[in-house]
């Protein structure tokens, strides 16, 4: 028979999965499952049938109470908030096969995750990302299916809007990525040009810890613009590789050893249309020991 750490073990990456996805915090998402772990190494183990059901219920409370905190902690967040980066290329998030599945753990879509009550949020990562039923659903959060069904169709309402565009098959998406490499670094303006949507926005978050733009950067004079000014000399110094990042490439700047900046893009119809750096030094620990230990 396995040993309880060997049960909870094999039960991690699944949890770590589902509680990044409701939280959008790599760090924090380490947190609840070892706090699922304390719980569960002290429980009845006899009353524990199905383990992977009842550490998901745990992870997805657990979840759910830090949500709300981390709601009003983001409303004093100095500039734009984006989620943390996570290297996908190691299965950290679990297979990403297919368009949908890559798109489902990028930094768009968890930004747009924002949008759902903590509840819809649950309903809607344990039906989309996991395969839940309504009923499983509905044991998970002491809800009637009924009502699990009820939020499911509002989360659905509140992304519907979003709508499904062409995203490029992944190579060409790195060959998008290299393209825009060059011709910031080049300063070639019609290059950029070439790579760049009209509307593409840029978004940083510095966490008011290291310098980023405020507020969006949107449109492609403007964002060009910002390349080819203060970005440029940022750049000029630091050594970049390609990484997969939330389910696409990405760019990894480093300053020596030092991660100091993971750029993602959203990538459809052949053209760039919005990047998110993160460059605040909390948010790029955890990827730092994943590229570290590459």
């Amino acid at each position: 028979m396995a040993t309880r750490v060997e049960v909870f073990e094999s039960h991690r990456p699944r949890m770590f999965s589902l509680a990044y996805r409701m939280l959008g915090s790599a760090e924090e998402a380490e947190d609840i499952v070892q706090d699922a772990y304390l719980r569960y190494d002290g429980a009845d183990r006899d009353r524990i049938e199905h383990p992977a059901a009842w550490l998901a219920k745990v992870v997805t409370n657990l979840c759910l109470t830090r949500l709300t905190s981390a709601r009003a902690r983001r409303e004093r967040y100095v500039g734009t908030w984006l989620p943390e980066p996570v290297v996908t290329s190691d299965g950290t998030l679990g297979p990403l096969e297919s368009a949908e599945q890559r798109d489902a753990v990028s930094l768009a879509m968890l930004v747009l995750l924002e949008r759902l009550t903590p509840t819809e949020r649950a309903v809607y990562v344990l039906r989309e990302a996991f395969g839940y039923g309504h009923r499983e659903i509905a044991g998970v959060l002491d809800l009637t299916e009924a009502n699990c069904r009820q939020l499911y169709r509002r989360a659905v309402g509140h992304l519907a809007d979003e709508e499904s565009r062409f995203a490029p098959a992944p190579e060409r998406r790195a060959e998008l990525v290299a393209s825009f490499l060059t011709a910031a670094r080049d300063g070639d303006l019609t290059a950029l040009e070439k790579v760049l949507a009209e509307d593409v926005t840029w978004y940083g978050d510095g966490g008011g810890k290291v310098t980023a733009a405020r507020t969006p950067v949107e449109g492609r004079v403007r964002v060009v613009r910002f390349l080819l000014g203060g970005g440029r000399k940022l750049m000029a110094h630091l050594r970049y590789t390609m990484a997969e990042v939330n389910g696409g490439p990405a760019l990894v700047a480093w300053d020596g050893d030092q991660i100091t900046a993971v750029a993602e893009f959203e990538i459809h119809d052949g053209l760039i249309h919005g990047v998110r750096a993160v460059v605040n030094p909390d948010k790029l620990e955890y990827v730092g020991r994943q590229l570290a230990g590459s």
